[in-house]
């Protein structure tokens, strides 16, 4: 328990010094005074949705004459330092329920800017391969290379948590574990199963390049434990409109579908710097960008 507690604190600790380094000086709100207005911080969770969002938005303010700052940080640390007025935004909130709970703690000392994706997605994913249709027929494959494993990502993320929660709620899943790793580490040992046609158990989310690359789906979940369809959000520091408005109606007017971040997504995971991958998709979306930027001065 102690070990996780300062744990926690270093991520804190680490992200404070981060963005001092970055030029923070500043901005907390009304205390902290007004921002420069041509600096910005913004904070991620490094899962493949959120690098390329990051890296996006980060190019569309750089365009706009913005100092840019993404820094990737634990989930914890990305609530807290957004309602810290330690970074300025995140476009990586998954709501209701992945982050339901950090987004609860928190409410009361963010701005919840709405929804930049509709229709994002959890559960437990499978090659299509594999004959079941429901998280109520896996314990067929409980000893077919599976070893009653499921690969999960990061620990603590929400998927982790839902999976977890799967495991205690389904019987076809008593004595399955959920073999946390990262989210790079799940597509390896994904990719490493479909070439060779094995069965394999994901934690998985939509949207994701994986769906683009290989022949997936989600496994039903009669029992609800990964929750409804969900929504990725925009969420700011307090004071930012007043501090920061051009960035404020930049971040305020984001949004794009599953299939435009999957280009990005998918260009990435065929090797692309993300600053790359995100300048070409800026570059082909004029259109959709300018909708973002429109009344920008």
């Amino acid at each position: 328990m102690f070990k996780r507690i300062w744990k926690r604190l270093g991520l804190v600790a680490g992200i404070s010094l981060s963005l001092l380094v970055a030029g923070c000086g500043s901005n907390g709100g009304s205390e902290g005074g007004a921002a420069d207005e041509g600096k910005i911080k913004l904070v991620y969770v490094e899962w493949d949705t959120e690098v390329a969002s990051a890296h996006v938005i980060k190019k569309v303010l750089e365009d706009q004459g913005f100092d840019v700052d993404i820094t990737p940080v634990d989930n914890a640390v990305m609530w807290e330092s957004v309602a810290k007025g330690e970074a300025d935004g995140m476009v990586a909130a998954w709501l209701p329920a992945t982050h339901g709970d950090l987004y609860e703690e928190y409410k009361d000392q963010l701005e919840d800017l709405g929804p930049n994706l509709e229709g994002a997605k959890i559960g437990l994913v499978v090659p299509k391969y594999m004959d079941i249709q429901s998280i109520e027929e896996l314990d067929q494959y409980a000893g077919k290379k599976l070893n009653k494993t499921i690969t999960g990502i990061e620990p603590g993320a929400g998927v982790v948590k839902s999976a977890e929660n799967a495991v205690k709620t389904y019987e076809s899943l008593k004595g399955w574990q959920v073999q946390t790793s990262s989210s790079g580490a799940m597509a390896t040992a994904l990719g490493e199963a479909y070439k060779n046609k094995e069965p394999i158990v994901v934690t998985g989310w939509s949207p994701h390049w994986k769906f683009a690359a290989y022949d997936l789906k989600f496994l039903e979940d009669p029992k609800g434990s990964f929750g409804k369809e969900e929504h990725i959000s925009t969420i700011v520091r307090k004071g930012l409109k007043e501090d920061m408005p051009k960035a404020y109606k930049i971040l305020d007017q984001f949004s794009w579908t599953a299939e435009d971040i999957e280009q990005v997504m998918l260009e990435i995971s065929e090797g692309s710097d993300p600053a790359k991958a995100a300048e070409d998709w800026v570059e082909a979306n004029q259109g959709k960008v300018a909708e973002w930027t429109k009344g920008v001065e």
